[in-house]
């Protein structure tokens, strides 16, 4: 009974008993334990969605840790079109902290993860614009790859497929895919160039996974006739660690920090419904695996590898796990004597690391620097020690990408440290640290991924790598170890990273927008850092002939790898209006070095680095400004405060907490950032300063809000109502309500063409309801839907003005859109009229 209570397992402490993500595992008996039992069960599942968050971590969680079923998350996106409550990352730098979100998920509730190409291009109302945009045929060639190469037995939609227009567009068009590419995948005739590689694959059966979500509320839920959906009861509780499934769950959820989706855990009965849609029908509704072998029995020769398994189950010694290693060797052993299929790999890794972790086999392999460069030579410091009393050898190792194998011939005696040093060259094709989907030019709807073999794969490809060969009751037995870098913080204490390659030299061009408002000269700054020891060369900023930089090449020489510097150009613009692209170049002995390193570096994902072409946006606009201080109280994270000082505004960036009348009383604006009232508390308490200020003659501009969640109700002076209303066609025609208004007209002229060429969106969570005291400027909609005229309200309020806008001026910035720019300025440069004083008219 002690053994069946202690068997269950959650991953999640192999997460939360470390700081970093980079850290090695080191498994307890229980999760070991677990391990063990996971090699006795073939059976998988595919559960498919289209974003990161969209994944049922109850459900996955319940399969991969009480069935004990290899269970994967697709998700045909990495998030790249979302919001970002964390930071300012946007577009593709916001889907690489989405990818490390959905990482670390999968690690807490036992699950794997997999990608399509698909780009999250914003939001979309209806599956055929999505569909539209996307390249359908890639994406279901990507679910077809991902399904013959994970094998699923079941697959199960986050969303359903006949609902389309109901939901994000994405999520309709993720189960219409998925429903598509059921039969597809078993057609050797679809996708053949797949079958280099893998194999045709039929799944043998189909759900999707219903809720209260798909039916409107919980009442209507309660109430429908739930007779042909499979119930699942995953409500269980893992006493060995004292977590419930939902706990473990709401652990996994809350891994997605940029999207505020922190959870809290519930505890006990809980129900999942399945409504199954394709495959062989279920009898009794009592399994999702019902009919399918999920022992050994279902590989070749296997069944005498499953009797030892339940053997060593039954066996397993929660004190001495290192009593399962002789015969775990033996299983291992038997595997690699099997014909050549898809449990053999898979179980074969899975032992490798169950038989570690009951030696408590320590293997690392240190670089003395976090970063190097193609070519270069790496200096290892290699650890190995095994503690346990089974005899143990390293034979070798072998160092990645070169294959070189070094003999050790070292015997591991328990709990004694084995240390050596080790050189690795690296070849000057090794490929810098990228994330292997950002490497070549996307379009709006996909990324472009050219080697087959790396569609889908979760994380970056790191190739540096030590591969300890040890051996064990006479087999030799293969142990990775991705070559890390690690030191000691007096905080944190010990603190890992990964090992980057790096270019030679990387320059950042410092200001992604550049605003000339005439033609007056700008100095222009760039920082360029270097890659390895002794480098120089020669840096140049690369823009169309009539736009004039000085010099045209400036020197540069660096003694030590990481040392940076900012050098700075002088550009002078065309005398007209023009818009084009910055490139810094560093030349080095005749080669290009282009790209802008990148670092993510957040708590609760693994360090990242993305590498970028180095470049600008200069823009030469006639932008009347009238040069306002302006207060900017931060919201959930945005770059539009350096971009207003760019345009020649006195920005400060105000401490919600210091608002007062005297703090205020030194600006003419008072602006917040995208979702404030969302994520700021200290804002409930200072409404009626932010109003008086207004009423006193100045400004408030508030940028939009999410809905839901809302720090106070009062977000304006008048009554105001946040809808989920948007315009997400970002061509959409743009109708003027009020063109009289100086809000058009001063201090720029504005025009429908000022509008043309926005990105991903117009705008989002417009007001649907509001006092008749604003004055709704714009009008727009996308096809098929009724106007909407809530993107911009201005309400004169006192002697002020008093603005709630929804447009994207947090995307459009950035990304250098002059319309936001022009239509921002006179925003900021609103100012009630003065009353005139009476005068005495003689008759």
């Amino acid at each position: 009974m002690q053994k069946v209570l202690i068997s269950y397992f959650v991953i999640f402490f192999l997460s939360f008993q470390i700081i970093n993500a980079q850290q090695p595992q080191k498994p307890t008996s229980v999760e070991i334990y677990n391990q063990i039992q996971k090699l006795n069960f073939l059976g998988s599942v595919l559960y498919i969605a289209a974003h990161p968050d969209d994944e049922n971590t109850r459900l996955i969680s319940y399969l991969s840790n009480e069935t004990k079923a290899r269970t994967g998350y697709l998700s045909l996106t990495r998030g790249d079109g979302g919001q970002n409550l964390i930071g300012s990352q946007l577009r593709e730098l916001l889907g690489v902290i989405r990818t490390q979100e959905l990482i670390e998920a999968r690690k807490i509730d036992g699950g794997e993860q997999f990608f399509t190409r698909a780009n999250d291009f914003g939001f979309s109302k209806n599956p055929d614009e999505t569909l539209e945009i996307w390249d359908k045929n890639k994406v279901l060639s990507d679910i077809v790859w991902t399904i013959r190469k994970f094998q699923p037995d079941v697959i199960i939609n986050r969303f359903d497929h006949r609902t389309g227009g109901n939901t994000h567009g994405h999520h309709s068009a993720s189960a219409i895919l998925s429903v598509e590419s059921f039969d597809m995948a078993n057609n050797p005739a679809i996708f053949p160039e797949q079958l280099k590689l893998v194999k045709p694959w039929q799944p043998k059966r189909q759900f999707f996974n219903t809720s209260w979500w798909f039916y409107g509320s919980q009442e209507k839920f309660d109430a429908a006739n739930k007779s042909k959906l499979v119930s699942i009861q995953t409500g269980v509780y893992y006493p060995a660690i004292g977590k419930s499934n939902q706990e473990i769950a709401a652990l996994s959820r809350s891994r997605h920090q940029s999207q505020g989706f922190g959870s809290t855990g519930a505890r006990g009965e809980d129900t999942e419904y399945l409504e199954q849609i394709k495959g062989v029908v279920l009898k009794d509704k009592t399994s999702i695996f019902e009919g399918i072998d999920t022992s050994w029995n279902r590989v070749k020769g296997g069944k005498p590898i499953g009797e030892l398994m339940t053997k060593i189950a039954s066996e397993f010694d929660f004190k001495n796990p290192s009593a399962s290693i002789p015969n775990l060797v033996k299983a291992y052993s038997m595997m690699q004597f099997l014909d050549e299929n898809h449990w053999k790999a898979i179980k074969s890794e899975e032992i490798q690391k169950t038989i570690s972790a009951c030696a408590g086999l320590f293997l690392e392999a240190v670089a003395q620097n976090q970063e190097a460069t193609p070519n270069s030579l790496l200096k290892l410091k290699l650890e190995a020690i095994n503690r346990s009393t089974i005899a143990m050898r390293l034979v070798s190792v072998t160092t990645l990408p070169e294959s070189k194998n070094t003999p050790q011939n070292l015997v591991l005696n328990n709990n004694i440290t084995q240390n050596s040093t080790l050189d690795l060259q690296l070849p000057s094709t090794v490929e810098y640290t990228q994330p292997y989907w950002l490497k070549e030019k996307a379009s709006e709807g996909m990324y472009t991924v050219l080697d087959q073999k790396n569609i889908g794969i979760p994380d970056i490809i790191r190739e540096v790598k030590v591969v300890f060969n040890i051996e064990i009751n006479g087999v030799e037995i293969p142990f990775e170890r991705t070559v890390v870098y690690k030191y000691n913080d007096d905080v944190k204490g010990e603190m890992y990273s990964y090992l980057d390659i790096v270019p030679e030299i990387t320059t950042s061009i410092l200001d992604k927008v550049s605003l000339f408002k005439d033609n007056k000269k700008k100095y222009i700054a760039v920082k360029i850092k270097a890659g390895k020891d002794a480098v120089k060369g020669d840096l140049q900023l690369e823009l169309p002939e009539n736009w004039r930089v000085f010099p045209k090449s400036i020197p540069f020489n660096f003694d030590k790898k990481g040392v940076e510097q900012t050098i700075y150009f002088e550009v002078t613009p065309p005398n007209s209006p023009e818009e084009t692209v910055a490139k810094s170049v560093a030349i080095i002995d005749g080669k290009r070095f282009d790209k802008e390193q990148i670092i993510i570096d957040l708590n609760h994902i693994t360090k990242q680095q993305v590498l970028k072409p180095s470049e600008a946006k200069f823009m030469r606009m006639d932008l009347k400004t009238k040069g306002e201080k302006i207060a900017y109280i931060m919201g959930a994270g945005d770059e539009v405060p350096s971009t207003l000082t760019q345009m020649g505004y006195k920005v400060t960036l105000l401490n919600p907490e210091e608002i007062s009348p005297e703090k205020l009383a030194n600006f003419d604006v008072v602006m917040t950032g995208v979702r404030a009232y969302n994520t700021v508390q200290a804002l409930a308490n200072k409404q009626k300063i932010l109003f008086d200020f207004v009423k006193g003659g100045k400004t408030m501009l508030v940028q939009y809000n999410n809905p839901n969640d809302l720090v106070t109700e009062n977000i304006a002076p008048f009554p105001l109502k946040i809808s989920r209303d948007r315009v997400t066609e970002e061509n959409a025609e743009v109708r003027f309500l009020a063109p009289n208004h100086p809000v058009l007209n001063s201090p720029n002229t504005i025009s429908a063409k000022d509008f043309e060429g926005w990105k991903q969106e117009q705008g989002l969570y417009y007001p649907n309801e509001f006092d008749k005291a604003f004055t709704p400027i714009l009008s727009s909609n996308d096809k098929g839907e009724t106007p909407k005229n809530g993107a911009l309200l201005i309400a004169p309020y006192g002697k002020g003005y008093y603005i709630y806008t929804g447009l994207s001026f947090f995307r459009e910035l950035p990304e250098g859109v002059s319309g936001a720019y022009k239509l921002l300025a006179n925003m900021i440069s609103l100012k009630r009229p003065m009353a005139m004083p009476a005068t005495n008219v003689k008759p």
